[in-house]
């Protein structure tokens, strides 16, 4: 039996959203600064993973948890 090779997409997910990956040859890293934009709270978040889920790599995007001062 061949060995069938399957590119998995990626997924980001942040604050409980789902989001699609908007570029494949960003780095994850890029791909954050890029959905900064949209969610200026993730400009300091670290990111988790992946995690295979079987259809997806899914990257967890957290908060970074810190006092102010």
């Amino acid at each position: 039996m061949p060995i069938q090779a399957k590119v998995m997409e990626r997924q980001f997910v942040f604050s409980g959203r789902v989001i699609p990956d908007p570029n494949s040859s960003l780095s994850p890293e890029k791909v954050r600064d890029l959905l900064t934009l949209e969610y200026p709270e993730m400009a300091t978040a670290s990111i988790v993973g992946p995690e295979n889920t079987g259809e997806y790599l899914r990257y967890t995007i957290q908060r970074s948890i810190g006092s102010k001062g």
